[in-house]
C-alpha cells in the first residue's frame, strides 16, 4: 500500500462514524429491534456489536504500535451477543464507545511513525502475520459492511411489515 491509498483509508476510516449516524438517524423506531431470523442480529444488536468491536480495534491497533510478535486476543462475536445480551444494551452508550474508539483511533493513525507500519503481530484466526495494512483493510471497511447490513434488516423489515 503506498502513502496516498494508506492516507485514503485513514481518512475513510476518520469518516465512518459520522456515515454510521447518518444511516441511523433514518430508521424507524420500530425497526431497531427487528431481527429478520432468530441467528441475524437486530440493528440494536449491530450498534452493540460494532462498540464491541470498535474497541477491540483500537486495542489491536496500539497493540500492533506497542507490542509487535505478541498475540491478539479472538473472539467469537455471536457469542458476545448472545451472552452479553445486547438487546438490553443502551444503544446511545455503544453509540459514544464507537465515536470515541474511532475518533482517538484515527488521531492516533494520522501521527503514526513510519516503523510502525512495518510491524505485525499474530492473530488466532489468521496463518500469516496481521499487519497495519491487514488492520487498516478490515477496519476501514468494517462500519461501511455493517451500515450495509442493517440497511438490509430494515429493508426487510419493512417489506415484513407490509404482509
Amino acid at each position: 500500500m503506498d502513502n496516498g491509498e494508506r492516507t485514503e483509508k485513514i481518512e475513510a476510516y476518520g469518516r465512518g462514524f459520522d456515515l454510521l449516524t447518518a444511516t441511523l438517524a433514518e430508521i424507524p423506531k420500530e425497526a431497531w429491534k427487528y431481527k429478520p431470523s432468530p441467528t441475524d442480529w437486530s440493528p440494536h444488536e449491530i450498534v452493540v456489536h460494532m462498540a464491541d468491536s470498535e474497541s477491540m480495534a483500537a486495542l489491536r491497533l496500539r497493540k500492533l504500535i506497542v507490542e509487535p510478535g505478541t498475540t491478539l486476543m479472538a473472539y467469537e462475536e455471536s457469542k458476545w451477543a448472545d451472552s452479553l445480551h445486547y438487546l438490553e444494551h443502551d444503544r446511545e452508550d455503544a453509540l459514544q464507545v464507537i465515536k470515541y474508539a474511532r475518533q482517538t483511533t484515527y488521531r492516533l493513525l494520522k501521527n503514526l511513525p513510519e516503523d510502525v507500519l512495518t510491524h505485525s503481530v499474530k492473530h488466532p484466526e489468521y496463518d500469516e502475520p496481521y499487519t497495519f495494512e491487514r488492520w487498516l483493510n478490515i477496519y476501514n471497511k468494517h462500519i461501511p459492511d455493517h451500515i450495509e447490513q442493517i440497511k438490509n434488516t430494515v429493508a426487510l423489515w419493512r417489506k415484513s411489515s407490509k404482509a
